[in-house]
Protein backbone atom coordinates (compact mmCIF):
# COMPACT_ATOMS: atom_id res chain seq x y z
CA UNK A 1 0.00 0.00 0.00
CA UNK A 2 1.46 3.54 -1.03
CA UNK A 3 1.88 5.87 1.72
CA UNK A 4 0.12 9.16 1.39
CA UNK A 5 1.61 12.08 0.41
CA UNK A 6 1.96 14.92 2.33
CA UNK A 7 0.27 18.29 0.85
CA UNK A 8 2.70 20.88 2.57
CA UNK A 9 5.62 18.94 1.22
CA UNK A 10 3.60 17.74 -2.47
CA UNK A 11 3.55 21.51 -3.16
CA UNK A 12 6.95 22.38 -1.22
CA UNK A 13 8.40 20.37 -4.35
CA UNK A 14 6.10 21.58 -7.06
CA UNK A 15 7.05 25.22 -6.47
CA UNK A 16 10.80 23.91 -6.23
CA UNK A 17 10.87 22.43 -9.86
CA UNK A 18 8.39 25.44 -11.10
CA UNK A 19 11.24 27.78 -9.99
CA UNK A 20 13.98 25.56 -11.75
CA UNK A 21 11.57 25.22 -14.40
CA UNK A 22 10.75 29.19 -15.02
CA UNK A 23 11.76 30.67 -18.04
CA UNK A 24 14.54 33.33 -17.87
CA UNK A 25 12.74 36.69 -18.41
CA UNK A 26 9.15 35.49 -17.59
CA UNK A 27 8.15 37.71 -14.58
CA UNK A 28 7.41 35.46 -11.50
CA UNK A 29 4.88 37.65 -9.94
CA UNK A 30 1.23 39.10 -11.08
CA UNK A 31 2.16 42.92 -12.62
CA UNK A 32 -0.30 45.05 -11.22
CA UNK A 33 0.18 48.25 -13.50
CA UNK A 34 -1.96 50.62 -11.23
CA UNK A 35 -1.90 48.07 -8.40
CA UNK A 36 -4.55 45.73 -7.65
CA UNK A 37 -7.68 48.04 -8.03
CA UNK A 38 -10.73 47.01 -9.92
CA UNK A 39 -10.53 47.09 -13.62
CA UNK A 40 -12.94 50.07 -14.11
CA UNK A 41 -10.05 52.36 -11.92
CA UNK A 42 -7.61 50.99 -14.69
CA UNK A 43 -9.89 52.73 -17.31
CA UNK A 44 -10.32 55.72 -15.13
CA UNK A 45 -6.26 55.57 -15.10
CA UNK A 46 -5.39 54.99 -18.65
CA UNK A 47 -8.61 57.75 -19.23
CA UNK A 48 -6.90 60.03 -17.67
CA UNK A 49 -3.37 59.43 -19.23
CA UNK A 50 -4.22 58.92 -22.59
CA UNK A 51 -8.12 60.13 -22.97
CA UNK A 52 -7.23 60.60 -27.09
CA UNK A 53 -5.43 57.21 -27.63
CA UNK A 54 -7.64 54.50 -29.34
CA UNK A 55 -9.06 52.08 -26.94
CA UNK A 56 -10.92 50.12 -29.49
CA UNK A 57 -11.13 50.42 -33.56
CA UNK A 58 -14.24 48.51 -35.32
CA UNK A 59 -13.81 48.55 -39.14
CA UNK A 60 -12.80 52.06 -38.66
CA UNK A 61 -14.81 53.45 -35.83
CA UNK A 62 -12.51 54.29 -32.73
CA UNK A 63 -13.66 54.41 -29.37
CA UNK A 64 -11.07 56.60 -27.28
CA UNK A 65 -9.88 56.04 -23.88
CA UNK A 66 -11.84 59.25 -22.78
CA UNK A 67 -14.65 58.01 -24.83
CA UNK A 68 -15.02 54.53 -23.17
CA UNK A 69 -14.85 56.04 -19.49
CA UNK A 70 -17.15 59.15 -20.24
CA UNK A 71 -19.70 56.60 -22.06
CA UNK A 72 -19.58 53.59 -19.56
CA UNK A 73 -20.17 56.91 -16.77
CA UNK A 74 -23.25 57.50 -18.75
CA UNK A 75 -24.53 54.16 -19.04
CA UNK A 76 -24.00 53.47 -15.62
CA UNK A 77 -26.10 56.24 -14.65
CA UNK A 78 -28.82 55.16 -17.35
CA UNK A 79 -29.21 51.66 -15.54
CA UNK A 80 -29.54 53.49 -12.32
CA UNK A 81 -32.02 56.03 -13.76
CA UNK A 82 -33.79 52.82 -14.87
CA UNK A 83 -33.62 51.43 -10.98
CA UNK A 84 -30.64 49.02 -11.25
CA UNK A 85 -28.41 49.18 -8.29
CA UNK A 86 -25.87 47.23 -6.88
CA UNK A 87 -25.61 43.19 -7.20
CA UNK A 88 -28.44 43.89 -9.51
CA UNK A 89 -27.90 41.00 -12.85
CA UNK A 90 -28.16 42.98 -16.42
CA UNK A 91 -27.91 40.92 -19.15
CA UNK A 92 -26.06 41.51 -21.79
CA UNK A 93 -27.22 39.82 -25.20
CA UNK A 94 -24.73 41.24 -28.03
CA UNK A 95 -21.75 40.05 -30.47
CA UNK A 96 -18.88 42.11 -30.67
CA UNK A 97 -19.19 45.52 -30.91
CA UNK A 98 -18.38 48.81 -28.79
CA UNK A 99 -21.16 49.01 -27.53
CA UNK A 100 -20.33 45.75 -24.99
CA UNK A 101 -17.73 48.05 -23.86
CA UNK A 102 -19.22 50.07 -23.01
CA UNK A 103 -21.75 48.63 -21.40
CA UNK A 104 -19.49 45.87 -20.01
CA UNK A 105 -17.75 48.72 -17.83
CA UNK A 106 -20.68 50.64 -17.01
CA UNK A 107 -22.17 47.78 -15.39
CA UNK A 108 -18.60 47.21 -13.56
CA UNK A 109 -19.11 50.44 -12.35
CA UNK A 110 -22.45 50.95 -10.95
CA UNK A 111 -21.24 47.62 -9.02
CA UNK A 112 -23.75 45.68 -10.38
CA UNK A 113 -23.55 42.10 -12.18
CA UNK A 114 -22.33 41.65 -16.05
CA UNK A 115 -24.22 38.32 -17.25
CA UNK A 116 -23.42 37.81 -20.96
CA UNK A 117 -25.35 35.61 -22.97
CA UNK A 118 -24.64 33.98 -26.24
CA UNK A 119 -25.91 35.67 -29.08
CA UNK A 120 -26.87 32.46 -30.54
CA UNK A 121 -28.79 31.08 -27.74
CA UNK A 122 -32.54 30.59 -29.00
CA UNK A 123 -35.30 31.63 -26.91
CA UNK A 124 -35.33 28.15 -24.36
CA UNK A 125 -31.46 29.16 -23.92
CA UNK A 126 -31.76 32.47 -23.26
CA UNK A 127 -35.07 32.34 -21.00
CA UNK A 128 -33.06 29.85 -18.68
CA UNK A 129 -30.37 32.42 -18.15
CA UNK A 130 -32.51 35.06 -17.62
CA UNK A 131 -34.38 33.25 -14.93
CA UNK A 132 -31.08 31.63 -13.57
CA UNK A 133 -30.13 35.23 -12.65
CA UNK A 134 -33.55 36.99 -12.19
CA UNK A 135 -32.13 39.71 -14.51
CA UNK A 136 -34.65 42.87 -14.84
CA UNK A 137 -32.63 44.41 -17.36
CA UNK A 138 -31.40 43.42 -20.70
CA UNK A 139 -29.30 44.79 -23.32
CA UNK A 140 -29.23 43.44 -26.75
CA UNK A 141 -28.41 43.66 -30.43
CA UNK A 142 -31.66 44.91 -32.55
CA UNK A 143 -31.37 42.15 -34.97
CA UNK A 144 -31.56 39.73 -31.70
CA UNK A 145 -34.59 41.41 -30.42
CA UNK A 146 -37.40 38.84 -31.51
CA UNK A 147 -35.90 36.49 -29.23
CA UNK A 148 -36.11 38.81 -26.74
CA UNK A 149 -39.52 39.44 -27.06
CA UNK A 150 -40.05 35.39 -27.35
CA UNK A 151 -39.57 34.98 -23.76
CA UNK A 152 -40.81 38.35 -21.64
CA UNK A 153 -43.61 36.69 -20.97
CA UNK A 154 -41.74 33.89 -19.32
CA UNK A 155 -39.02 35.97 -17.23
CA UNK A 156 -38.90 39.18 -14.79
CA UNK A 157 -37.55 41.45 -17.63
CA UNK A 158 -39.13 45.39 -17.22
CA UNK A 159 -36.47 46.50 -19.67
CA UNK A 160 -34.86 46.63 -23.10
CA UNK A 161 -31.85 48.28 -24.03
CA UNK A 162 -31.18 47.77 -28.05
CA UNK A 163 -28.28 48.80 -30.03
CA UNK A 164 -27.28 48.47 -33.74
CA UNK A 165 -23.74 47.63 -35.81
CA UNK A 166 -25.56 50.81 -37.77
CA UNK A 167 -24.83 52.65 -34.93
CA UNK A 168 -20.60 51.93 -35.19
CA UNK A 169 -20.14 50.91 -39.19
CA UNK A 170 -18.71 53.81 -40.95
CA UNK A 171 -19.76 54.61 -44.10
CA UNK A 172 -16.45 54.00 -45.73
CA UNK A 173 -15.09 50.87 -43.38
CA UNK A 174 -11.43 50.86 -42.87
CA UNK A 175 -11.28 47.01 -43.50
CA UNK A 176 -13.60 44.62 -45.43
CA UNK A 177 -17.23 44.45 -43.39
CA UNK A 178 -18.88 40.95 -43.83
CA UNK A 179 -22.62 41.38 -44.88
CA UNK A 180 -24.17 39.73 -42.01
CA UNK A 181 -22.70 43.22 -39.91
CA UNK A 182 -24.09 45.50 -42.54
CA UNK A 183 -27.58 44.81 -41.78
CA UNK A 184 -30.19 48.11 -41.56
CA UNK A 185 -31.24 48.90 -38.40
CA UNK A 186 -34.19 47.21 -36.65
CA UNK A 187 -36.75 49.82 -34.88
CA UNK A 188 -37.52 48.13 -31.38
CA UNK A 189 -40.52 49.21 -30.28
CA UNK A 190 -40.50 50.06 -26.44
CA UNK A 191 -37.14 49.05 -26.15
CA UNK A 192 -34.57 52.40 -25.12
CA UNK A 193 -32.03 53.10 -27.79
CA UNK A 194 -28.69 52.60 -26.06
CA UNK A 195 -26.62 55.74 -27.93
CA UNK A 196 -28.96 58.24 -27.86
CA UNK A 197 -30.04 57.92 -24.20
CA UNK A 198 -26.67 57.75 -23.66
CA UNK A 199 -25.95 61.09 -25.64
CA UNK A 200 -29.46 62.73 -23.98
CA UNK A 201 -28.24 62.43 -20.51
CA UNK A 202 -26.04 65.23 -18.34
CA UNK A 203 -22.59 64.65 -17.72
CA UNK A 204 -22.77 62.32 -14.85
CA UNK A 205 -20.81 62.63 -11.56
CA UNK A 206 -18.43 59.55 -11.43
CA UNK A 207 -19.66 56.83 -9.18
CA UNK A 208 -16.98 55.63 -6.08
CA UNK A 209 -14.59 53.07 -7.02
CA UNK A 210 -16.53 49.69 -7.53
CA UNK A 211 -15.67 46.75 -4.43
CA UNK A 212 -12.50 44.45 -5.49
CA UNK A 213 -14.62 41.60 -4.20
CA UNK A 214 -18.22 42.87 -5.11
CA UNK A 215 -20.10 40.01 -7.72
CA UNK A 216 -18.80 41.73 -11.26
CA UNK A 217 -20.01 38.94 -13.37
CA UNK A 218 -21.51 35.54 -13.75
CA UNK A 219 -19.75 33.24 -16.86
CA UNK A 220 -21.89 30.63 -17.43
CA UNK A 221 -20.65 27.41 -17.98
CA UNK A 222 -22.18 23.90 -18.49
CA UNK A 223 -21.65 20.45 -16.07
CA UNK A 224 -21.98 16.94 -16.50
CA UNK A 225 -25.35 17.26 -15.01
CA UNK A 226 -28.18 20.12 -15.63
CA UNK A 227 -28.25 22.78 -16.82
CA UNK A 228 -25.47 25.39 -17.31
CA UNK A 229 -24.02 27.05 -14.04
CA UNK A 230 -23.33 30.54 -13.62
CA UNK A 231 -19.64 31.23 -12.30
CA UNK A 232 -19.57 33.80 -9.84
CA UNK A 233 -16.63 36.19 -10.51
CA UNK A 234 -15.51 39.40 -9.27
CA UNK A 235 -12.98 41.93 -10.35
CA UNK A 236 -10.37 41.32 -8.49
CA UNK A 237 -10.65 38.04 -10.49
CA UNK A 238 -10.71 40.02 -13.51
CA UNK A 239 -7.06 42.15 -13.02
CA UNK A 240 -5.42 39.40 -10.84
CA UNK A 241 -6.07 36.99 -14.58
CA UNK A 242 -4.63 40.20 -16.22
CA UNK A 243 -1.67 40.81 -14.00
CA UNK A 244 -1.13 36.81 -13.93
CA UNK A 245 -1.02 36.73 -17.46
CA UNK A 246 0.80 40.37 -18.39
CA UNK A 247 4.69 39.91 -19.46
CA UNK A 248 4.06 36.18 -19.43
CA UNK A 249 1.79 34.11 -21.84
CA UNK A 250 1.08 37.82 -23.21
CA UNK A 251 3.74 40.34 -23.31
CA UNK A 252 2.44 43.40 -23.82
CA UNK A 253 2.75 47.39 -23.87
CA UNK A 254 1.11 50.71 -24.07
CA UNK A 255 2.00 50.51 -27.46
CA UNK A 256 0.79 46.97 -27.93
CA UNK A 257 -2.64 46.59 -30.79
CA UNK A 258 -3.87 43.58 -30.26
CA UNK A 259 -6.54 42.24 -32.68
CA UNK A 260 -9.20 40.05 -31.58
CA UNK A 261 -12.48 38.03 -33.07
CA UNK A 262 -13.03 35.88 -29.89
CA UNK A 263 -16.49 36.34 -28.72
CA UNK A 264 -16.67 38.82 -25.71
CA UNK A 265 -19.90 36.93 -24.06
CA UNK A 266 -16.77 34.05 -24.10
CA UNK A 267 -14.54 34.25 -20.93
CA UNK A 268 -11.38 33.72 -23.09
CA UNK A 269 -13.05 36.18 -24.81
CA UNK A 270 -13.51 38.78 -22.27
CA UNK A 271 -10.22 37.88 -21.40
CA UNK A 272 -8.69 38.90 -24.52
CA UNK A 273 -11.04 41.29 -25.64
CA UNK A 274 -12.41 43.53 -22.53
CA UNK A 275 -9.81 43.01 -19.84
CA UNK A 276 -5.67 42.16 -20.93
CA UNK A 277 -5.58 45.10 -23.92
CA UNK A 278 -7.03 47.75 -21.19
CA UNK A 279 -5.04 46.65 -18.32
CA UNK A 280 -2.19 47.25 -20.48
CA UNK A 281 -3.58 50.83 -21.92
CA UNK A 282 -3.27 48.92 -25.09
CA UNK A 283 -5.29 49.07 -28.47
CA UNK A 284 -8.41 46.91 -29.19
CA UNK A 285 -8.92 46.21 -32.64
CA UNK A 286 -12.18 44.22 -32.97
CA UNK A 287 -13.71 41.80 -35.18
CA UNK A 288 -17.48 41.32 -34.95
CA UNK A 289 -16.52 37.75 -36.03
CA UNK A 290 -13.98 35.44 -37.66
CA UNK A 291 -12.86 36.79 -41.24
CA UNK A 292 -9.57 35.39 -43.03
CA UNK A 293 -9.45 38.69 -45.07
CA UNK A 294 -10.69 41.52 -42.63
CA UNK A 295 -8.26 39.40 -40.09
CA UNK A 296 -5.12 40.05 -42.62
CA UNK A 297 -6.43 43.37 -43.60
CA UNK A 298 -6.53 44.70 -39.51
CA UNK A 299 -2.96 43.49 -39.27
CA UNK A 300 -1.72 45.34 -42.30
CA UNK A 301 -3.40 48.36 -41.67
CA UNK A 302 -3.61 48.76 -37.71
CA UNK A 303 0.34 47.12 -37.43
CA UNK A 304 -1.61 44.39 -35.12
CA UNK A 305 1.36 42.93 -33.14
CA UNK A 306 -0.40 40.32 -30.47
CA UNK A 307 -3.66 38.01 -32.06
CA UNK A 308 -4.88 34.82 -31.37
CA UNK A 309 -6.90 32.70 -32.98
CA UNK A 310 -7.62 28.56 -33.00
CA UNK A 311 -5.38 26.72 -35.44
CA UNK A 312 -8.30 26.15 -37.50
CA UNK A 313 -7.92 29.76 -38.34
CA UNK A 314 -4.22 29.87 -38.89
CA UNK A 315 -4.15 27.34 -41.34
CA UNK A 316 -7.34 29.11 -42.89
CA UNK A 317 -4.60 32.24 -43.37
CA UNK A 318 -1.64 30.23 -44.64
CA UNK A 319 -3.89 28.51 -47.39
CA UNK A 320 -5.58 31.98 -48.15
CA UNK A 321 -4.61 32.88 -51.57
CA UNK A 322 -4.70 36.34 -50.88
CA UNK A 323 -2.16 35.65 -47.79
CA UNK A 324 1.14 37.24 -49.60
CA UNK A 325 -0.89 40.47 -50.75
CA UNK A 326 -0.99 41.71 -46.89
CA UNK A 327 2.07 43.37 -44.62
CA UNK A 328 2.27 41.40 -41.38
CA UNK A 329 5.46 42.11 -40.42
CA UNK A 330 4.02 43.68 -37.18
CA UNK A 331 3.21 40.75 -35.74
CA UNK A 332 5.35 39.54 -32.90
CA UNK A 333 2.99 37.37 -30.86
CA UNK A 334 0.06 34.65 -32.17
CA UNK A 335 -1.33 32.64 -29.49
CA UNK A 336 -3.27 29.85 -30.72
CA UNK A 337 -6.05 27.11 -29.29
CA UNK A 338 -6.26 23.81 -30.50
CA UNK A 339 -9.88 22.52 -31.17
CA UNK A 340 -10.39 20.89 -34.45
CA UNK A 341 -6.71 21.39 -35.48
CA UNK A 342 -4.53 20.79 -33.39
CA UNK A 343 -0.60 22.97 -33.16
CA UNK A 344 1.65 20.59 -34.72
CA UNK A 345 5.54 20.96 -35.89
CA UNK A 346 4.30 21.14 -39.60
CA UNK A 347 2.16 24.03 -39.11
CA UNK A 348 4.19 26.08 -36.63
CA UNK A 349 7.13 25.70 -39.40
CA UNK A 350 4.96 26.51 -42.10
CA UNK A 351 3.96 29.86 -40.03
CA UNK A 352 7.15 30.96 -39.49
CA UNK A 353 8.36 30.54 -42.73
CA UNK A 354 6.13 32.69 -43.59
CA UNK A 355 6.07 35.03 -40.97
CA UNK A 356 9.13 34.85 -39.10
CA UNK A 357 7.34 34.36 -35.75
CA UNK A 358 6.36 31.26 -33.85
CA UNK A 359 2.70 29.64 -33.26
CA UNK A 360 2.34 28.83 -29.71
CA UNK A 361 -0.75 27.48 -27.75
CA UNK A 362 -2.41 30.12 -25.43
CA UNK A 363 -2.73 28.62 -22.12
CA UNK A 364 -5.15 25.55 -20.13
CA UNK A 365 -7.54 27.04 -18.07
CA UNK A 366 -12.03 26.89 -17.48
CA UNK A 367 -14.98 29.49 -16.89
CA UNK A 368 -14.85 28.95 -13.54
CA UNK A 369 -10.90 29.78 -13.35
CA UNK A 370 -11.36 32.69 -15.46
CA UNK A 371 -9.10 31.04 -17.67
CA UNK A 372 -5.12 31.54 -18.89
CA UNK A 373 -4.21 30.16 -15.70
CA UNK A 374 -0.78 28.53 -17.89
CA UNK A 375 1.90 29.40 -20.08
CA UNK A 376 3.76 27.93 -22.53
CA UNK A 377 6.02 30.74 -23.25
CA UNK A 378 9.23 30.10 -23.51
CA UNK A 379 9.07 26.31 -23.87
CA UNK A 380 9.00 26.21 -28.12
CA UNK A 381 12.92 25.56 -28.58
CA UNK A 382 13.11 22.74 -31.07
CA UNK A 383 9.01 22.16 -30.25
CA UNK A 384 10.11 20.91 -27.03
CA UNK A 385 6.10 22.18 -25.81
CA UNK A 386 4.61 20.01 -28.73
CA UNK A 387 6.83 17.28 -28.38
CA UNK A 388 6.11 16.64 -24.68
CA UNK A 389 3.65 14.27 -24.25
CA UNK A 390 0.56 13.90 -23.18
CA UNK A 391 -0.33 16.98 -24.37
CA UNK A 392 1.71 20.02 -22.49
CA UNK A 393 -0.04 22.74 -21.19
CA UNK A 394 3.14 23.95 -19.10
CA UNK A 395 3.76 25.84 -16.01
CA UNK A 396 0.78 27.51 -13.88
CA UNK A 397 0.95 31.63 -13.91
CA UNK A 398 2.68 33.02 -10.62
CA UNK A 399 -0.48 32.72 -8.13
CA UNK A 400 -1.74 29.49 -9.21
CA UNK A 401 -1.18 25.99 -8.16
CA UNK A 402 -1.95 22.57 -9.67
CA UNK A 403 -2.09 19.23 -7.96
CA UNK A 404 -3.23 15.56 -9.10
CA UNK A 405 -5.44 13.66 -7.06
CA UNK A 406 -7.13 10.59 -7.03
CA UNK A 407 -10.92 11.41 -8.50
CA UNK A 408 -12.61 9.05 -5.99
CA UNK A 409 -10.93 9.49 -2.70
CA UNK A 410 -9.10 12.53 -3.46
CA UNK A 411 -5.41 11.66 -1.97
CA UNK A 412 -2.41 12.92 -4.07
CA UNK A 413 -0.91 11.37 -6.85
CA UNK A 414 2.81 10.99 -7.32
CA UNK A 415 4.59 13.07 -9.96
CA UNK A 416 3.80 11.17 -12.91
CA UNK A 417 0.68 9.62 -12.51
CA UNK A 418 -2.74 10.15 -14.38
CA UNK A 419 -5.78 11.73 -12.31
CA UNK A 420 -7.98 14.25 -11.39
CA UNK A 421 -6.26 18.06 -11.82
CA UNK A 422 -7.38 19.89 -9.37
CA UNK A 423 -6.48 24.16 -9.00
CA UNK A 424 -6.41 26.47 -6.51
CA UNK A 425 -5.89 30.43 -8.13
CA UNK A 426 -6.83 33.80 -6.53
CA UNK A 427 -9.22 34.14 -9.98
CA UNK A 428 -11.23 30.94 -8.82
CA UNK A 429 -14.75 31.15 -8.79
CA UNK A 430 -16.20 32.39 -5.45
CA UNK A 431 -19.47 29.92 -6.08
CA UNK A 432 -22.11 28.54 -8.75
CA UNK A 433 -24.72 31.31 -8.48
CA UNK A 434 -28.02 29.75 -6.68
CA UNK A 435 -26.03 26.28 -6.75
CA UNK A 436 -24.91 25.28 -3.37
CA UNK A 437 -24.39 21.68 -3.55
CA UNK A 438 -22.84 21.85 -6.81
CA UNK A 439 -20.60 24.34 -5.32
CA UNK A 440 -19.50 22.47 -2.62
CA UNK A 441 -19.61 19.49 -4.66
CA UNK A 442 -16.77 21.17 -6.92
CA UNK A 443 -14.86 23.51 -4.49
CA UNK A 444 -12.85 21.42 -1.87
CA UNK A 445 -10.70 22.95 0.82
CA UNK A 446 -10.03 26.11 -1.59
CA UNK A 447 -9.30 23.89 -4.71
CA UNK A 448 -11.37 23.03 -7.42
CA UNK A 449 -12.18 19.60 -8.90
CA UNK A 450 -12.17 20.51 -12.48
CA UNK A 451 -13.08 16.56 -13.61
CA UNK A 452 -10.14 16.98 -16.07
CA UNK A 453 -7.55 13.74 -16.22
CA UNK A 454 -4.03 14.91 -15.88
CA UNK A 455 -1.06 14.50 -14.91
CA UNK A 456 2.48 16.24 -13.35
CA UNK A 457 5.22 15.23 -14.74
CA UNK A 458 9.09 14.80 -12.77
CA UNK A 459 10.63 18.44 -14.00
CA UNK A 460 6.72 20.14 -12.55
CA UNK A 461 4.75 20.59 -16.17
CA UNK A 462 1.25 19.99 -16.10
CA UNK A 463 0.04 17.93 -19.22
CA UNK A 464 -3.93 17.44 -19.84
CA UNK A 465 -4.53 13.83 -20.82
CA UNK A 466 -9.00 14.21 -21.57
CA UNK A 467 -12.02 15.85 -20.39
CA UNK A 468 -13.73 13.37 -17.96
CA UNK A 469 -17.05 15.10 -18.07
CA UNK A 470 -19.32 14.78 -20.71
CA UNK A 471 -18.37 18.45 -22.39
CA UNK A 472 -17.84 18.18 -26.10
CA UNK A 473 -16.37 21.11 -28.39
CA UNK A 474 -17.96 21.44 -31.86
CA UNK A 475 -16.24 23.91 -33.80
CA UNK A 476 -14.41 24.94 -30.64
CA UNK A 477 -17.98 25.71 -29.02
CA UNK A 478 -18.51 24.29 -25.71
CA UNK A 479 -21.55 21.91 -25.77
CA UNK A 480 -22.80 20.04 -23.06
CA UNK A 481 -25.07 16.67 -23.25
CA UNK A 482 -27.36 17.26 -20.00
CA UNK A 483 -28.56 20.33 -21.43
CA UNK A 484 -29.17 18.88 -24.72
CA UNK A 485 -31.14 16.12 -23.05
CA UNK A 486 -33.20 18.69 -20.87
CA UNK A 487 -34.16 20.57 -23.94
CA UNK A 488 -35.42 16.89 -25.42
CA UNK A 489 -37.37 16.28 -22.72
CA UNK A 490 -39.38 19.14 -23.07
CA UNK A 491 -40.61 17.35 -26.75
CA UNK A 492 -44.21 16.16 -26.63
CA UNK A 493 -43.04 12.48 -28.36
CA UNK A 494 -39.84 11.88 -26.49
CA UNK A 495 -39.82 9.23 -23.81
CA UNK A 496 -36.04 9.66 -22.99
CA UNK A 497 -32.75 10.71 -23.88
CA UNK A 498 -28.92 10.20 -24.30
CA UNK A 499 -26.86 12.62 -25.88
CA UNK A 500 -23.06 11.61 -26.92
CA UNK A 501 -20.63 12.85 -29.14
CA UNK A 502 -19.42 11.26 -32.45
CA UNK A 503 -15.43 12.80 -34.12
CA UNK A 504 -16.23 14.59 -36.61
CA UNK A 505 -13.32 15.70 -39.29
CA UNK A 506 -14.47 18.83 -39.94
CA UNK A 507 -16.35 20.17 -36.78
CA UNK A 508 -14.26 18.32 -33.85
CA UNK A 509 -17.35 16.80 -32.06
CA UNK A 510 -20.94 16.36 -33.46
CA UNK A 511 -23.77 15.84 -30.60
CA UNK A 512 -25.79 12.68 -31.57
CA UNK A 513 -28.98 12.37 -29.48
CA UNK A 514 -30.27 8.54 -29.12
CA UNK A 515 -34.06 9.01 -28.52
CA UNK A 516 -36.45 6.53 -26.84
CA UNK A 517 -40.09 7.43 -27.88
CA UNK A 518 -43.22 7.80 -26.42
CA UNK A 519 -45.33 4.59 -27.42
CA UNK A 520 -48.21 6.69 -29.01
CA UNK A 521 -45.53 8.56 -31.43
CA UNK A 522 -43.45 5.44 -32.44
CA UNK A 523 -44.03 5.11 -36.39
CA UNK A 524 -45.37 8.38 -37.07
CA UNK A 525 -42.07 10.72 -36.02
CA UNK A 526 -38.99 11.20 -37.79
CA UNK A 527 -35.78 12.03 -36.74
CA UNK A 528 -35.99 14.90 -39.13
CA UNK A 529 -38.80 16.41 -37.06
CA UNK A 530 -37.26 16.17 -33.50
CA UNK A 531 -34.00 17.73 -34.88
CA UNK A 532 -35.89 20.81 -36.85
CA UNK A 533 -37.78 21.11 -33.13
CA UNK A 534 -34.44 21.39 -31.67
CA UNK A 535 -33.03 23.70 -34.19
CA UNK A 536 -36.15 26.70 -33.12
CA UNK A 537 -34.41 26.14 -29.75
CA UNK A 538 -31.16 25.86 -29.16
CA UNK A 539 -28.12 27.24 -30.96
CA UNK A 540 -26.93 25.88 -34.51
CA UNK A 541 -23.89 24.34 -33.23
CA UNK A 542 -25.95 22.29 -30.27
CA UNK A 543 -28.64 20.65 -32.59
CA UNK A 544 -27.61 17.02 -32.64
CA UNK A 545 -27.94 14.35 -35.09
CA UNK A 546 -30.84 12.09 -33.84
CA UNK A 547 -31.08 8.31 -34.29
CA UNK A 548 -34.52 7.12 -32.88
CA UNK A 549 -33.73 3.17 -30.63
CA UNK A 550 -36.54 1.32 -29.25
CA UNK A 551 -35.28 1.28 -25.88
CA UNK A 552 -32.10 3.20 -24.40
CA UNK A 553 -29.82 0.80 -22.13
CA UNK A 554 -30.60 2.19 -18.79
CA UNK A 555 -28.88 1.34 -15.04
CA UNK A 556 -30.49 -0.32 -12.09
CA UNK A 557 -30.74 3.02 -10.76
CA UNK A 558 -32.56 4.85 -14.22
CA UNK A 559 -29.32 5.98 -15.72
CA UNK A 560 -28.88 5.75 -19.53
CA UNK A 561 -25.50 3.43 -19.99
CA UNK A 562 -23.88 6.03 -22.63
CA UNK A 563 -21.08 3.59 -22.75
CA UNK A 564 -23.50 1.65 -25.16
CA UNK A 565 -24.37 4.21 -27.27
CA UNK A 566 -22.58 2.87 -30.24
CA UNK A 567 -22.19 6.35 -32.37
CA UNK A 568 -20.23 3.92 -34.92
CA UNK A 569 -22.99 1.54 -35.71
CA UNK A 570 -24.62 1.52 -38.99
CA UNK A 571 -27.84 4.17 -39.17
Amino acid sequence: MTAQLNEADYLARLHDLWAKAWPKGIPTKPNYIHGEVALTEYLRVWAKQQAQKPAVIFYGHVTTYGELDRQSDRFAALLREKGVRKGDRVAVFMPNCPQFHIVFFGILKLSAIHVPVSPLSRAFELAYELNDTDAEVIVALDQLAPVVDQVRGETKLREVIVTSFADVIPDQPTIPVPESIRAPRITVPGATDLLPALAALPEPKPLPPAGLDDIAALNYTGGTTGMPKGCVHTQRDMVYTAAANHGISVASREDSVYLSFFPEFWIAGENFGLIFPLFAGATLVLLARWDAVGALSAIDRYKVNITAMPVDGAVELMDHPRFKDFDLSSLDQVRVVSFVKKLNPDYRKRWKDLTGIILAEASWGMTETHTSNTFVAGFQDNDFDLLSQPIFVGLPVPGAEFKITDFESGELIALGGEGEIRVRTPSLLKSYWNKPQATAESLVDGWLRTGDIGTIDEQGFLHFLGRRKEMLKVKGMSVFPPEIEALLGQHPKVLGSGVVGRDDADKGQVPVAYIQLKPEAIGNTSPGEIQAWCAERMATYKVPEIRIIDALPMTATGKVKKQELNVNAPL
